[in-house]
C-alpha cells in the first residue's frame, strides 16, 4: 500500500515512519507546525529521519492554532506541568481537536499524492488524556476519511494496541536512533526529565529494558502512574 505518515519527530511517530518504510511504499512524511513550545527541537528530527530513509518530507504550518486555541502546549500558553503522563494535569497540554485537524489535512494530501493509507502513531497510553486518540474517535475519523475520498483512504494505526515500552522495543528492532527524537514538551536545550512526556519516555526505555540515549536535566525517581478514574 502507498501511504503517508504523520511524523512529528517524537519517538512514536519516528518509529511509525520506520515501520511504514519497512511494510509499505511511503509517499511522504508530513509534520505539522502549530506553534508548540517544542517544535523547534522536534520537527528537525522528523526531517532527519525522512531524509535518512529517502522519504519526501512536508511541514504544514497551522498558524491559526496558536492564535485561536487554548493549550499550555502552545508557545503562548502556560507552563508545562511536571508529573506522570497520565496525570489529570497533563490535560492542560491537550490541543483541542488536534488529531482531527491534522488527519483531515493529511488525508487530503494523501489522496493528492496517490496514497491510499495514512499512518498515525497513536498508542494505548494516549487514551488517558487525549479524546481524539480514543477508539471511538479514531474509528469515526477512519470512516470519514474512507467515505470522504475517492481513493477510500484508510487510517492505519499500527501501534494502537501497544504501550510506549512496546513501541520503544519495536523501534529498537527497526534500528531507530532514538537519540535523534524529541519528547520534552518544554522544548529546552535538553529534555527536562520531569514533565509528563519526559516521564513517559524514561519509563518506556526502563520497562522495555533498553538503554536510554536521552540526555535529561533531571533523572530523579519517576512519579507513580495514577490510578484509573472510576466512573
Amino acid at each position: 500500500m502507498k501511504v503517508v505518515v504523520l511524523c512529528s519527530g517524537g519517538m512514536d511517530s519516528v518509529t511509525a515512519l520506520h515501520w511504514a518504510r519497512a511494510e509499505h511504499a511511503v509517499a511522504a512524511a508530513v509534520s505539522f507546525d502549530y506553534g508548540a513550545k517544542h517544535h523547534a527541537r522536534e520537527l528537525p528530527f522528523a526531517a532527519d529521519h525522512a531524509a535518512a530513509l529517502g522519504v519526501r518530507h512536508e511541514v504544514v504550518r497551522l498558524d491559526f492554532v496558536e492564535r485561536l486555541f487554548a493549550s499550555d502546549l502552545l508557545s503562548n500558553g502556560g507552563a508545562i506541568p511536571d508529573g506522570h503522563y497520565e496525570d489529570a494535569t497533563m490535560r492542560r497540554t491537550v490541543v483541542p481537536f488536534r488529531n482531527a485537524i491534522m488527519l483531515s489535512v493529511a488525508c487530503g494530501f494523501a489522496e493528492s499524492a496517490g496514497a491510499t493509507g495514512l499512518v498515525i502513531a497513536a498508542h494505548g497510553g494516549d487514551h488517558a488524556i487525549y479524546p481524539d486518540c480514543r477508539e471511538e474517535f479514531m474509528r469515526a475519523m477512519g470512516d470519514a476519511m474512507r467515505l470522504g475520498t475517492y481513493a477510500g483512504v484508510a487510517l492505519l494505526r499500527p501501534f494502537i494496541a501497544l504501550t510506549k515500552a512496546q513501541i520503544a522495543a519495536e523501534g529498537a528492532r527497526l534500528g531507530v536512533d532514538f537519540a535523534r527524537t524529541w519528547s520534552c514538551y518544554k522544548g529546552g536545550t535538553h529534555h527536562c526529565g520531569t514533565c509528563g512526556t519526559c516521564v513517559e519516555r524514561r519509563e518506556a526505555f526502563l520497562v522495555a529494558g533498553l538503554r536510554d540515549p536521552t540526555v535529561y536535566l533531571s533523572t530523579g525517581p519517576l512519579p507513580p502512574k495514577p490510578e484509573p478514574a472510576i466512573h
